[in-house]
Order: C-alpha cells, then sequence, then structure tokens
C-alpha cells in the first residue's frame, strides 16, 4: 500500500468523512451558532466553537495547533492563510503556513469583527480541549455520523483525503499537514517549500472555483525546454514525478515568459484523451501515456466519462462516444493506458 493509500484508507479499517458530509457537518455547525441564545457567554462560545471547527476543517492542522493561535496575528484573511507556529526536534521556532479559500477566509474575518470578540481577542482559544472534543461529537450526532468521525482528529484526516481525491499532490498535502519530510517522489526535479506553498494555493482555489472548461490538470516545474525552428517542446515534471510533454510555439514561449524551473499548469480536456486496455506501454504516436485504473465509469447515450486514477494518485478524466467503446467493454477496476499528443496540452503559467 503506497502512502497515499494508507492516508486514504487509514489504519485498522477506519474511514473518514466525505466531502459531502464535511459540508454538512459544517451547515450543523453554522446553524447551531446562528441558534445562539441573547446570552452574550453563550453566543460567544458557539462562535469560538465555530471558528475553531472551520479552522481544522480548511487547514487539516491538529486541535492544539489550533488552540496555540493568535487570531489576530496568525489568521491573515487579507493574504487568506492561517500561520502555525512550530518548534522543530533541534528546539527552533518554524512557521508553516496554510492557504484557505478565499469564501472562508471572508467568514473567518467577519465573525472575528464582531464587537464581543475584541475584549477577550487574546483569550479567544483558551478553551479546554475536551470541551471543544464534546462540541464536536454533539454536531456529528446530530448530522447522523458516528461521534468517531466527527472528532478534531478524524476532521483533520477527512481533509487530507479530500485533498488527495481532489488531485493535490501528496507532498503537498503532507506539507500542508505539518509533516516533517514530505514524500517527493520525482528523482530529478526538487520542489522548495515555497513551490510546495505555490501548489498547495493553487489546488486549494482550483477547488472552489474553476475558470476552465478542461477538467484536467497537471501542476508542475517545467525541466528541460527543446526549442526547434518553429516550435519547442516543453517537459513539465509534477511533484508526483509523472512528466507531461507540450508542444507550443516560440511566440508562445516567449509571450508566457517560460523557462526551466517556471512553474506552469497544463491542461487538457476531456475528449482529448483516449484510454487503451492492454498490459504493456503501448506503441503509439502519442507522446504523453499515464497507466492507472478505472475508478468510475459514467455511460451516456451519446458519450461515456471514465475517471481513472493514475499511479501517483493523480485523477483524470477521458470522454468517448459510448458507441465507439463498445467493443472494449471498459469496466471499473480495469487498468488502462490514458494517451494524449503533446498537441493537445494547453500550458498556463499565474
Amino acid at each position: 500500500m503506497t502512502l497515499r493509500d494508507h492516508i486514504i484508507a487509514g489504519t485498522e479499517g477506519s474511514e473518514a468523512l466525505d466531502s459531502l458530509q464535511l459540508n454538512q457537518l459544517e451547515q450543523s455547525f453554522r446553524q447551531w451558532f446562528e441558534e445562539a441564545t441573547a446570552r452574550k457567554d453563550i453566543r460567544i462560545s458557539r462562535q469560538r466553537i465555530f471558528i475553531i471547527f472551520l479552522l481544522i476543517r480548511y487547514t487539516g492542522a491538529k486541535l492544539n495547533e489550533v488552540l496555540k493561535l493568535k487570531p489576530f496575528e496568525d489568521i491573515d484573511t487579507s493574504r487568506h492563510c492561517i500561520i502555525f507556529h512550530m518548534h522543530g526536534h533541534d528546539g527552533e521556532k518554524n512557521l508553516r503556513e496554510v492557504h484557505i479559500p478565499e469564501t472562508v477566509s471572508k467568514v473567518l474575518q467577519l465573525l472575528l469583527a464582531e464587537p464581543h470578540f475584541q475584549e477577550p481577542a487574546r483569550k479567544l482559544f483558551d478553551v479546554d480541549p475536551g470541551f471543544v472534543r464534546r462540541k464536536f461529537y454533539e454536531r456529528s450526532r446530530s448530522c447522523g455520523f458516528s461521534t468517531r468521525l466527527g472528532g478534531p482528529e478524524m476532521i483533520r484526516k477527512a481533509r487530507a483525503v479530500e485533498l488527495l481525491r481532489n488531485n493535490m499532490p501528496l507532498p503537498a498535502v503532507q506539507r500542508l499537514l505539518g509533516h516533517s519530510n514530505p514524500n517527493l517522489t520525482s528523482a530529478y526535479v526538487t520542489f522548495s517549500d515555497e513551490e510546495l506553498r505555490r501548489a498547495t494555493k493553487f489546488h486549494i482555489d482550483r477547488e472552489f472555483s474553476r475558470k476552465t472548461s478542461a477538467c484536467n490538470s497537471f501542476f508542475g516545474k517545467i525541466s528541460a525546454i527543446h526549442k526547434d525552428d518553429i516550435q519547442a517542446l516543453i517537459e513539465l515534471t509534477t511533484i508526483g514525478g509523472e512528466v507531461v510533454q507540450a508542444i507550443i510555439t516560440h511566440g508562445s514561449l516567449q509571450r508566457l515568459g517560460l523557462a526551466v524551473g517556471r512553474l506552469v499548469t497544463a491542461e487538457i480536456k476531456a475528449p482529448w484523451i483516449v484510454l487503451m486496455k492492454q498490459e504493456e506501454d503501448p506503441r503509439c504516436s502519442a507522446e504523453n501515456r499515464f497507466n492507472g485504473v478505472i475508478e468510475k465509469i459514467a455511460r451516456g447515450k451519446i458519450n461515456t466519462e471514465y475517471s481513472i486514477r493514475l499511479e501517483d494518485g493523480t485523477e483524470i478524466c477521458s470522454i468517448t462516444g459510448t458507441e465507439s467503446n463498445r467493443p472494449y467493454l471498459l469496466r471499473e477496476g480495469d487498468r488502462v493506458w490514458a494517451l494524449f499528443n503533446c498537441y493537445a496540452v494547453v500550458l498556463h503559467v499565474d
């Protein structure tokens, strides 16, 4: 079992809430807070717990990390990030910035701006961890979930699983969680802490707003540029170690300011990805060939959509004509090759 699979599956058969259940739990906390009585102390208490839930739900932080935060110093709503203070094995103090969705940042800004929070600001998170856990368990039961799944530690795990299923590379997820040694699997391209932070920001921003019809995205660093007379072949290495090739014109190369080491996003539309069911690497002209397993099939009268999980955990989507694929009889669980040529790849920069 890979480390990614271990995080998703957990140990001893434990599971985690999925995205829909996490959102249901969030709505339960929100409603519980909004229904607070006129008593100031009860409203402040519920508001504090709601803020703690939002921080754990969207940063994947540990409960004790959240309770150590100084809200008006460590919650940066202008940059949409949370700053955690960590102590290394050598006693050296380090900072970990975790990007959060802009919409969540605005909610935190409004909650912290309420007048009754200004006075006890320095002691906002001075609360018994056991009390926090009890309130988490109560909200979990109100949604029909087991108390175990609704605890702070399991919400942290559920966030990690959610990000992995949304194609955030494992090293970026490990960095977000505060792991000391991210599992960088690329042998030839290294990614700095800042580049991992940008990868995290890219995936979290994309989680809440897609501004493109292309549902397949690879985020990584340009590892090579091969120039010809008119066009250039770009090689992009992802954090997971996969290599994507794209061909663009010299004009595009100059306009985008591409160079070796530049972080870029490669996008491919689903209809441009062809699937082949065979064991060995296909002998074909497609420069990009990725092996994976079909996780989900949605069959329509005209088109069929396939979700394929690649070796590094990335999920890609392929759409083909339903009738044209009948001879292949592809099924969920089949191992296939996902193929697309370098002209199908569109590159984007920040």
